[in-house]
């Protein structure tokens, strides 16, 4: 075989390569076409069917009974820390000044008995510690769960609330940049939670015993 003939066959199997190449590559395109399309067709028909609604989060903490009650209780419970412990540190300091002119006046004998005063008022401060952070830890807990309750409640009622409406979400207005105000349903929701709330008093659980 002469060199001319071995170069138009090394040619030949060159161009079919090329045609194999180009014929891999429009499938390619035509497939990642089709996709497009299909992707397309689907986020279409998910726009046209998806129904969404939307709540003001802060609307409903500032209108919903339960809400407003625990967070009332809430400002109470912390008011009534605050007196409790302007009381005991009131208490303590009498207690100190009267340690302190004591010692003024020489009115301690012994100093035995002057470090038996020191060790009940280190003793009465100790205990007015203690007590304030048992309150406190109590008042937390009883806030936890009352959050936790009011979440719950939310949360359920949207469920019963939804199975009649039967949209696609509910989101709340702090989840997006801008939603249209025709979709805003919080009065409504705000209504239902207010008629289906009849729990007892959230401050009862947050109480704090000022009489210790």
């Amino acid at each position: 075989m002469n060199r001319l003939a071995i170069a138009v066959k090394a040619l030949t199997f060159v161009m079919l390569l090329s045609v194999v190449a180009c014929s891999g590559s429009d499938e390619k395109a035509n497939s990642a076409a089709d996709s497009l399309q299909s992707n397309a067709k689907q986020a279409e028909a998910f726009t046209v069917s998806t129904n969404i609604r939307y709540i003001d989060l802060d609307s409903v903490m500032a209108n919903y009974n339960l809400a407003v009650e625990i967070s009332t209780a809430g400002q109470q419970a912390v008011n009534s820390l605050q007196q409790i412990q302007r009381q005991k540190e009131s208490e303590l300091q009498t207690l100190g000044n009267n340690i302190q002119q004591k010692a003024q006046s020489n009115g301690y004998l012994t100093q035995e008995s002057y470090e038996a005063d020191m060790r009940n008022f280190q003793n009465r401060q100790a205990q007015a510690q203690n007590y304030l952070m048992g309150e406190q830890q109590k008042v937390e807990q009883a806030m936890a769960q009352r959050q936790r309750q009011l979440q719950d409640s939310i949360h359920n009622f949207l469920v019963d609330y939804n199975a009649s409406h039967h949209y696609d979400a509910i989101l709340y207005k702090d989840a997006g940049v801008y939603f249209n105000p025709a979709l805003d349903i919080t009065k409504e929701v705000i209504e239902g939670l207010n008629d289906r709330y009849k729990l007892p008093s959230a401050a009862d659980a947050l109480k704090v015993d000022a009489k210790k």
